[in-house]
């Protein structure tokens, strides 16, 4: 599994509009996104029109290629792009990928892992 988080951000003037844009998104999208295999995707607001978005996906390359040819993809991706600044291209394709620096998870099981085999020794 692949953790995948990324960031956008929405002219500020445009953050009401944004928001009732996702409540709710179109059915057949919330489709396309599941059967392309993210899930567990969450979209955070911060001040000053900041996107923060997380996902969860087996494989990422895949998924970024199945809503690439998606033509509900394309739609709601035309639908959205007056609401970013600075973006060059459809926002499921070119946004900015983070970089993830800490997983309270992954962390839990090395230090579970470093214990067993000290207590082994």
């Amino acid at each position: 599994m692949t953790r995948v988080a990324f960031q956008l951000t929405v002219r500020p003037e445009m953050i009401e509009a944004y928001i009732a844009r996702h409540s709710p998104v179109w059915p057949e999208l919330l489709a396309e996104i599941a059967a392309a295999g993210r899930r567990n995707y969450s979209i955070f607001l911060g001040e000053g029109g900041r996107l923060f978005g997380y996902y969860e996906t087996d494989d990422d390359d895949a998924a970024r290629q199945y809503l690439a040819n998606s033509e509900v993809a394309a739609r709601w991706e035309a639908s959205m792009a007056e609401f970013f600044v600075g973006l060059d291209g459809r926002a499921d394709q070119a946004a900015a990928p983070l970089t993830e620096v800490f997983n309270l998870q992954d962390q839990l099981t090395a230090a579970a892992g470093t214990d067993n085999e000290s207590s082994a020794s």
